[in-house]
């Protein structure tokens, strides 16, 4: 799968929770099955760093992500063409 496809697929899922859902990033994983733990990471790395995404630590030590209010879509990864 392409980068731009895996960060689209991860965003997709994100979305469909909406901004009030933080989720660990092992429940994002679980809503995209047919991508492996290191594509959502990776996904939610490029999303975080173009702002699509919000990631907090939990004072459990737990990494949550949610959709920020940011309504541009990413085309690939943070970085990517360079």
């Amino acid at each position: 799968m392409v980068a731009s496809a895996i960060v689209s697929r991860v965003q997709d899922a994100l979305e469909q929770l909406g901004n009030d859902c933080p989720m660990d990033i092992d429940e994002v994983a679980g809503l995209c099955p047919d991508l492996t733990w290191n594509q959502v990471l990776l996904a939610i790395d490029s999303l975080s760093r173009t702002g699509e995404v919000c990631v907090t630590r939990g004072t459990d030590g737990i990494y949550r992500v949610r959709a920020s209010h940011a309504v541009g879509r990413v085309t690939g990864l943070a970085g990517e063409g360079r």
